[in-house]
This record gives C-alpha cells, sequence and structure tokens, in this order.
C-alpha cells in the first residue's frame, strides 16, 4: 500500500475527519440555502465563523480575532460586511471609549434566527434518514466532543 492510500484510509477511519468534513458541507449547505433567498446578503464561511464568538453585549474586535486565532486585520472586513449588511453594530466600549464593541443588531439577531431556523431544516432532513432515537445520541456524542476538548485539563493527556 502506498503513502496516499494508506493517508486516504486513516483519513476515513478518522471520526474527527468525519466531523470536520459534516461541519464543512454543513456550512456549505446552509449557506447555499441562505445564498438562494431573495435579498440574501453574500454570506461566506468566514462570515459564519465570526457568528459564534459575537456575544449578544458586544465583543471587540481584538478579542474575535483571538477567538479565532487570526489577526484584527484579518477580522475588520469581515465586522465591516456585517456591518454594512446591518447584521451587527460597532458601539463604543463603556470600559474604554476609545475602543468598539462589535454586537448583533436587532435585524442581525432575526437573521441569526432565520440562520439557526435552516440548520434545524437540515438537522430535520438527517434525523429523518437516520431516527430521532440516532440524532439524540449523535446530539449527545457531540457535546460530549465538545465538553472534552473545552476542558484544557484534560485535553492535554
Amino acid at each position: 500500500m502506498d503513502h496516499d492510500e494508506a493517508m486516504r484510509r486513516a483519513a476515513a477511519a478518522s471520526t474527527g475527519q468525519l466531523l470536520l468534513k459534516a461541519a464543512r458541507l454543513l456550512d456549505e449547505t446552509a449557506l447555499s440555502r441562505l445564498a438562494a433567498l431573495p435579498g440574501a446578503p453574500p454570506v461566506r464561511p468566514a462570515h459564519t465563523r465570526l457568528f459564534p464568538h459575537l456575544d449578544f453585549t458586544g465583543v471587540r474586535a481584538t478579542e474575535l480575532a483571538a477567538r479565532l486565532g487570526v489577526t484584527k486585520q484579518a477580522v475588520a472586513p469581515l465586522v465591516a460586511d456585517l456591518v454594512r449588511w446591518g447584521v451587527v453594530e460597532q458601539v463604543p466600549d463603556p470600559t474604554d471609549r476609545r475602543a468598539l464593541l462589535v454586537r448583533f443588531t436587532p435585524h442581525g439577531l432575526e437573521a441569526l434566527r432565520h440562520g439557526l431556523s435552516l440548520l434545524a431544516d437540515l438537522e430535520g432532513e438527517v434525523a429523518a434518514d437516520v431516527g430521532a432515537e440516532r440524532m439524540a445520541v449523535f446530539r449527545d456524542v457531540l457535546v460530549a466532543w465538545i465538553r472534552r476538548l473545552t476542558e484544557p485539563q484534560r485535553t492535554q493527556r
């Protein structure tokens, strides 16, 4: 067996690799469905990576960049797009008036609800294929993955 075949088999056997692929395909499918709606903004995967890191009270762009592992300069145009589309706004940070916080607008919260409904629709389609019981087990396993990966002392073993 050559190295390429060995790598393909290792990747195919990796649950983590499957999880990454499923997450990418979920994002692409949801964005495709969003793009098909009249008047939808041209949201890209780079934009959707920001959403889980936005706080409802606001977060500094530097903190967003740190959470994403990129520079503030990489985050700035994405935030500018979201501001232009009315999804987020930038407001003065009450702890430092020189800094700005990025937070969802009322329109952005409605867009987020709509995005979550697109994800729920996709989840429902998968549940129809695999059954509600298996879907519940899958969700429990995902929660265990997240718990395991967010506990630093456990991930360093």
